[in-house]
């Protein structure tokens, strides 16, 4: 356990820049949230549940290909280029290489075995079109993780935050009108163009073109070799927030799915805060590693953790308490899965430490860390399989079948925090967990202010007891667990909002030193 103080000296450079960098994406995320709220609503609303489970099994597929497509260079990009003399632009052309062979690989096949994507319905619309996502989301990955090497995260809150989810829920009302078979797939796609391009432009004025860069089959080679262990990780990582939807997909008709996948998209907005320092972590552990500062890392993973896990917690009850309304938005069919929105809420939470103390891991011990990643999704997936056919055994409700492979994200996430954890704490000869006792007395004063909200119509549970719970938690945490060095992370500073503005023409963010 960490210390409940920080020091009272000044933030550290390093933390300093990993505040700048998640005060940046946590309004991406607040921006991902305001814009993946009307696309659940349009979807849900419009389309059915039926065809939202039927698109939500299609993109499981489509991403995973993306993931595997990447081979890793998401996150391992930043270790190359740390480490290289080569210039930094013939890099990530390297790395952008191999993804578009992955993505070529991963696009014939969906394309020759469309039922891969659709396994329990028909193909007869616009369904080919779906596979293009798949160079569109490996490329769009590598451009945004190039330029959070020279921490331009404004980049990835443009492109992630704004235009991607802007552009499906724009598209998705629009094709309502011409096709509601095809309508999501077709906005999917759509977002997914837009979002790469949205991670081109900026990459272009940052890097500029390759102009001596040749294609190497041996470094390509190499560095797709290298990678094996990260991809690995992030596979399983991904695959870890999927393989729940693959297993209600056997054993459960699409509206279950659909059902499930929304309360699904409510719980992964938490998760999208520890992604807020995905871009400025990595290339920050990655540097002092090379330094062989281990102390410095683990304070640095202590400080992430500490910060993901009063966020996750915070906004997990703000949602959690008032379920039913947020399910109820909607549809009032969709208010079935608020049990598995409580889960998966929790289960984000829980997984906090894991994620955070795997940004370090991939660098330090990336076989041992793919192996406890592997043996989560094992666990997973065994323990969602026998709560199902428990439940069902013993004549539970459907729906309460449903929530069996939410139960087991939680205990199988809860290995991995604690497995991950204890790897890097030895590896690093420091404590690196980011528990603070303060964390359940501001859990307290929520659940105070919560029992209060559920009393509320369902609309002003919406607008005013949602933030009434996240007021009450942040509130007890600041007074009670924050220091100099937490508190740097909302110093919000006239650079920071400049930056998520688009950059003139023909200027580019500096590389660290």
């Amino acid at each position: 356990m960490s210390d409940t103080s920080a020091t009272a000296t000044a933030p550290s450079a390093d933390l300093a820049a990993l505040a700048r960098g998640g005060r940046i994406n946590f309004f991406g995320f607040i921006l991902r949230l305001l814009a993946r709220l009307p696309f659940l609503f349009i979807a849900g609303r419009i389309y059915g549940a039926e065809e939202l489970g039927r698109f939500a099994y299609a993109v499981l597929i489509v991403e995973f290909a993306a993931q595997l497509a990447t081979l890793g260079l998401k996150r391992g990009l930043a270790q190359q280029l740390a480490k290289t003399d080569k210039p930094h632009v013939c890099v990530v052309a390297d790395a952008l290489l191999v993804a578009a062979i992955g993505s070529a690989i991963a696009m014939t096949i969906l394309a020759l075995f469309p039922q891969a994507m659709f396994p329990n319905s028909e193909i007869n619309g616009l369904e080919w079109a779906l596979p293009i996502t798949v160079f569109a989301l490996a490329w769009s990955d590598i451009c945004l993780a190039a330029l959070a090497y020279r921490h331009d995260v404004a980049a990835t809150v443009r492109a992630r935050a704004i235009v991607e989810p802007w552009t499906i829920s724009i598209a998705a009302f629009a094709w309502a009108f011409i096709s509601t078979r095809d309508g999501l797939i077709i906005a999917y796609a759509m977002s997914m163009i837009a979002a790469l391009i949205a991670s081109i432009i900026p990459f272009l004025k940052s890097y500029g073109l390759p102009h001596e860069w040749r294609p190497d089959p041996g470094t390509l080679w190499r560095l797709a070799r290298r990678s094996l262990p990260v991809a690995a990780a992030d596979a399983v990582e991904w695959g870890s927030r999927r393989i729940d939807i693959a297993v209600l997909g056997l054993f459960f008709r699409p509206e279950i799915v659909g059902i499930y996948y929304v309360a699904q998209n409510v719980a992964s907005l938490p998760a999208k805060l520890k992604t807020s320092f995905d871009p400025i972590l990595g290339p920050v552990i990655s540097r002092n590693l090379a330094e062989n500062d281990k102390a410095a890392v683990a304070k640095q993973v202590r400080q992430v953790g500490f910060w993901v896990i009063g966020a996750q917690g915070a906004v997990a009850l703000a949602l959690g308490i008032t379920g039913e309304a947020v399910m109820g938005l909607v549809g009032a069919g969709f208010v079935a899965g608020t049990v598995a929105l409580g889960f998966l809420l929790g289960a984000e939470v829980v997984a906090a430490t894991a994620a955070v103390s795997e940004a370090a891991l991939i660098y330090c011990a990336r076989h041992r860390n793919m192996m406890i990643s592997l043996a989560m999704i094992v666990l997973e997936a065994g323990l969602a399989i026998g709560l199902i056919l428990l439940m069902r055994k013993l004549g539970w409700p459907v729906m309460y079948q449903a929530t069996g492979p939410a139960l087991a994200l939680v205990l199988a996430l809860g290995f991995a925090s604690i497995a991950k954890s204890r790897l890097l704490s030895s590896i690093l000869g420091h404590p690196v967990s980011g528990w603070r006792w303060p964390l359940i007395w501001a859990a307290a004063a929520a659940m105070v202010v919560g029992q209060i909200v559920i009393r509320f119509p369902e609309w002003a549970e919406l607008l005013f007891g949602i933030p009434a719970i996240l007021g009450a938690f942040g509130a007890v945490l600041w007074l009670k667990g924050f220091g100099p060095e937490d508190r740097e992370l909302f110093r919000m500073k006239k650079e920071d909002i400049e930056e998520l503005q688009l950059p003139e023409p023909g200027t580019s963010p500096e590389a660290p030193s």
